[in-house]
């Protein structure tokens, strides 16, 4: 883990979980991280049997592997800020606050769903959790960051925009223009970039001249650090450090974690493009597995602590399916509605 365990005081007191820049790691705060990445791998790896069964239709992109990552960022934001994501957005939205439930119908199709079951799984939205996608388009999300990240500093709101995105989405212009804007107008924008390796078949280094791709935000003046994705706490302490900084008035700031998908690039993937090996030697890093594993070292957890979170998760997952199972299709009737159309006089 990383070397932030050291603040550890092991005196089981939790402090304010927005206050500072490191995670106070508490018993408490330890076991909510696990249970959070725990939630995240329990709802996806359902998913992937529902969709088996064709109860989840479209496409699907599955979080597996890369947990660390939301975990790691959402609890350094307060309800005020905004967070933009990916077609990879299950966990984001799960952890930001929106509804397991109402993801679940959305996965459906079901009208109880966070997007009235329009959206699916790469476009869950919910604007009480400030969660705004679910973006199917590569770098789609980060001029939307730029855009709500602009509003609220017109409107006097003290408030971060989160903008998660691939290593994909640092090829393409959108990343480019709204690094330079968030710099130019030193917009409270903290980009973090899910270097999972792979922009769907395309390894880093075949398609990225310079792989550490947080250098890449010192072009436009971005203060910008890499951190192992794959540790939670890592991730945590240097968002928390980020987003201070953001909250002091200095600007945008970037953030590389360097993870790893374990599962194909979406349910139609071969993964033609990676070796086996290559697979099952990231799973060794598993982020649930370090963590639960230094907490069993260093006396934190429990196996009684493991085996109660999994069952209140799987019980939440269960429930989620269940409320999703018993929704409402949206009546044929209804189609049209929020569909802009002009009318044509001849």
């Amino acid at each position: 883990m990383s070397d932030v365990v050291e603040s550890h005081s092991g005196d089981g007191h939790a402090s304010d979980a927005h206050a500072g820049t490191k995670p106070h790691l508490s018993r408490e705060h330890l076991l909510d991280r696990l249970r959070q990445m725990l939630r995240v791998r329990r709802f996806e790896e359902a998913c992937g049997e529902l969709y088996q069964q064709e109860k989840i239709r479209g496409f699907l992109h599955l979080y597996i592997g890369e947990e660390a990552v939301a975990a790691g960022v959402m609890p350094c934001l307060t309800a005020e800020d905004a967070v933009v994501a990916t077609y990879r957005e299950h966990g984001h939205a799960v952890l930001r606050g929106v509804s397991m439930n109402a993801v679940m119908a959305e996965m459906f199709g079901k009208a109880e769903g966070c997007s009235r079951g329009r959206g699916g799984s790469m476009h869950l939205f919910d604007a009480a959790a400030r969660f705004y996608g679910g973006n199917a388009i590569v770098a789609g999300g980060l001029p939307l960051a730029v855009g709500l990240a602009l509003a609220d500093r017109m409107q006097g709101r003290p408030a971060v925009t989160a903008c998660f995105f691939g290593d994909g989405a640092v090829a393409e212009g959108e990343f480019h223009e709204s690094l330079n804007l968030s710099a130019l107008w030193s917009l409270p924008v903290l980009f973090v970039c899910e270097n999972n390796l792979y922009a769907m078949g395309t390894r880093l280094e075949r398609a990225q001249s310079e792989p550490d791709l947080h250098r890449k935000a010192a072009a436009y003046r971005v203060a910008s650090d890499a951190v192992d994705g794959m540790d939670v706490v890592a991730v945590e302490a240097a968002t928390r450090r980020m987003v201070a900084a953001i909250r002091n008035g200095a600007g945008p700031q970037f953030l590389e974690c360097r993870t790893y998908r374990f599962r194909a690039h979406s349910m139609f993937d071969p993964q033609l493009y990676r070796d086996k090996a290559e697979v099952e030697e990231w799973k060794r890093h598993d982020p649930i597995d370090r963590l639960a594993d230094w907490m069993r070292q260093t006396g934190v957890l429990h196996d009684s602590d493991r085996a109660a979170i999994e069952r209140d998760v799987a019980a939440e997952v269960a429930a989620s399916v269940a409320f999703a199972e018993a929704g409402r299709w949206e009546p044929a009737e209804d189609l049209t509605r929020d569909v802009y159309t002009r009318e044509v006089v001849p």
